[in-house]
């Protein structure tokens, strides 16, 4: 999941692969603004036929809370 999420990231915005880490922030590390963290979700939700809730996207900080999320919400 952490391997594939990279790959969606790096479609978002322009960073190497490599220096992605779980602790890594969406916002203050990555360069996402919001309109690109959405396009992310929306990918992310049509990519593992998920459904993020509204509430839920404001605390997906990091890369290990969206990756524990989407889990989450595949095992359900």
């Amino acid at each position: 999941m952490f391997e594939e999420l990279k790959e969606i990231i790096c479609q978002y915005v322009e960073v190497d692969e490599d220096k992605i880490t779980e602790d890594s922030r969406f916002m203050e590390d990555l360069g996402f603004n919001s309109f690109d963290f959405m396009s992310l979700v929306g990918e992310v939700e049509e990519r593992y036929d998920i459904e993020v809730e509204e509430r839920d996207v404001v605390q997906i900080k990091t890369i290990k809370d969206a990756v524990d999320y989407i889990t989450s919400l595949i095992e359900e």
